[in-house]
Parts: structure tokens; C-alpha cells; sequence
């Protein structure tokens, strides 16, 4: 094994970590009730931010430093649809939660 596949699988092994307690924490802080109302929705949506962080960077090794200006256009222009899809979502869940109220 060469010092190139070392590196990768290290960065593999350390995305795969970092994955899984991004993942472990939210689990932990619903099913054993350590956190309750907003203050568990925040840390959620925390932990899936930086899990998808996590992922772009270890799994699909994007970087500003060696990812094309075209690579990283398109992963903005990603983000804001994914962005408006959920925000319109919760608005539209939100006014119908509103109006049946």
C-alpha cells in the first residue's frame, strides 16, 4: 500500500467516524429524552449540516483549493434549490398548520 492509498483510507476511516457520531448524537438526544421542544430540532439540524460537510469533504474531497470554479457553482446552485425546496415546504406546512388551527 503506498502513502497515497494510506492517506485516502485515513480520511475515509475519519469521515466514516465523524459520520457516525454525527449521527449518533441526534439518536441519542431523542430516544433518551436529554434534550426536549426546539432546543433537540436545532442540534438535529446542526448535526445534518455538518454531516453534509462532513461527507463533501472526506467522501467527495471537495475543497476550495483544488475543486474547479464550475464544480463549485454547481454545489451552490444545489444548495439554494435543496434551500427553497425545504424552506417552501415548512412554509407551506406551516400556513396550513396555521389555517387548520
Amino acid at each position: 500500500m503506498d502513502h497515497s492509498a494510506e492517506r485516502t483510507l485515513s480520511t475515509y476511516l475519519t469521515g466514516f467516524v465523524l459520520a457516525v457520531v454525527l449521527t449518533a448524537i441526534p439518536f441519542a438526544l431523542v430516544w433518551g429524552e436529554l434534550l426536549t421542544g426546539p432546543a433537540v430540532y436545532y442540534v438535529i439540524a446542526v448535526a445534518a449540516v455538518l454531516q453534509v460537510v462532513v461527507h463533501l469533504v472526506f467522501f467527495l474531497h471537495l475543497n476550495l483549493r483544488s475543486t474547479p470554479a464550475e464544480n463549485l457553482f454547481f454545489l451552490g446552485f444545489a444548495a439554494v434549490l435543496i434551500f427553497i425546496m425545504v424552506g417552501g415546504s415548512l412554509w407551506i406546512m406551516m400556513d396550513l398548520h396555521h389555517r387548520m388551527m
